[in-house]
């Protein structure tokens, strides 16, 4: 498995793109992989706060039922609307079309908790 180097990981299976305060958040290949075909995401509301490790959400495969856990705190500024009609996007591109939501961090110091690739790569085993 590939993993984009230009992305931070969660040890719950989450990854993190920065692009200033900014951060685009979706589950790992490993997760969608784990789940199998997933046919529901519960977004968090825009506006809304998320905390770094708690849930925000929930992703609904035909296996079962995984909560979606914040890697990051801060105001929720965008979820992705096509995962409402297309779930198995997940599936398909978890990386890009995939994304689930979009978040300004509050604090900076939440990416240190993170992984990058080859720590994550570690982690799986």
């Amino acid at each position: 498995m590939s993993l984009p180097q230009d992305l931070k990981y969660s040890k719950e299976h989450e990854w993190v793109r920065m692009a200033g305060d900014v951060a685009t958040i979706g589950i790992t290949d490993h997760a969608q992989d784990a789940l199998g075909d997933v046919v529901f995401v519960e977004l968090p509301e825009v506006g809304s706060h998320v905390v770094a490790g708690a849930s925000c959400g929930s992703i609904e495969s035909v296996k079962a039922v995984s909560d979606l856990y914040a890697p990051v705190s801060g105001e929720v500024l965008e979820v992705n609307d096509t995962l409402t009609d297309s779930p198995e996007t997940l599936n398909s591109d978890p990386y890009k079309a995939g994304w689930i939501l979009k978040v300004r961090l509050a604090n900076k110091a939440d990416l240190d908790a993170l992984l990058d690739a080859a720590g994550y790569q570690a982690h799986l085993g």
